[in-house]
């Protein structure tokens, strides 16, 4: 398989602060990987490294097979935030117009073309929400516009799913779906790297699972994560995981 995110031997200090210590780990085109750690674990820290926008103080990073922080085809990733349904309230824009800025790299100056069109409808049925396009994205429930950032990142026709907490504040019946809809686009195709907080999430829903607490306790299957004393040890206590039957 074609390496997606490939971190390796990183270290990161923030001042005097350890936030990574010799953490390595690959996300592979196709997988799902769901990162998870504590508070203050170094996830956000790990996810801004692969993004591009900390350097390492040690070791390496590659995007797409480059350093990066050298990355420049922005338009495939899609970043959808624990932050985009407050952030985003307040715009007054349509939930077409959201999704169409993800054709912004791809057009250039140039306007919308039939085949622009296209893909954005195309990236409304997908992700469900076509029958509310025309609505406003400051009117939409969390779970919806949480959709729309979805939308948005197929409409720029990404190759990586990256996904920070994107459920708080989304209500129990929304999350479940919301999942349901990562796991078919995972299905169909996209890699996708999942951090969360919820245990229960991350052994139920992503199929790679890396555990970090600074440094990467674990790196493997779901399954076996949860017969492995990972979460003890990065957090210190057992967090009475509910065990799940896998295919």
């Amino acid at each position: 398989m074609t390496g997606v995110v490939e971190v390796e031997n990183v270290w990161f200090v923030y001042d005097t602060n350890l936030a990574l210590k010799d953490v390595s780990l690959n996300i592979e085109e196709g997988q799902y990987l769901g990162l998870i750690g504590p508070n203050g674990s170094g996830k956000t820290t790990l996810l801004r490294l692969m993004l591009g926008l900390l350097q390492p103080d040690r070791g390496s990073v590659r995007l797409f097979g480059e350093p990066s922080t050298d990355f420049r085809q922005r338009e495939r990733i899609g970043y959808v935030s624990q932050r985009s349904t407050d952030r985003d309230t307040a715009m007054p824009m349509t939930v077409e117009e959201v999704v169409e800025m993800g054709r912004y790299a791809h057009r250039g100056r140039r306007r919308l073309q039939a085949c622009d069109h296209r893909i954005i409808d195309e990236a409304l049925e997908r992700v469900g929400i076509a029958d509310i396009s025309e609505q406003r994205i400051d009117r939409l429930s969390g779970g919806q516009r949480q959709r729309a950032f979805i939308a948005r990142a197929l409409a720029s026709e990404a190759d990586l799913l990256v996904l920070d907490e994107p459920t708080v504040g989304v209500d129990a019946s929304s999350r479940d779906n919301f999942y349901g809809l990562l796991s078919r686009l995972n299905k169909d195709g996209m890699t996708i790297l999942l951090v969360e907080h919820d245990i229960d999430v991350i052994t139920t829903h992503v199929d790679t699972v890396a555990c970090i607490n600074r440094e990467l306790y674990y790196h493997g299957d779901s399954v076996s994560f949860l017969e492995s004393d990972a979460l003890t040890d990065a957090y210190g206590t057992h967090h009475g995981i509910i065990h799940h039957d896998h295919p």
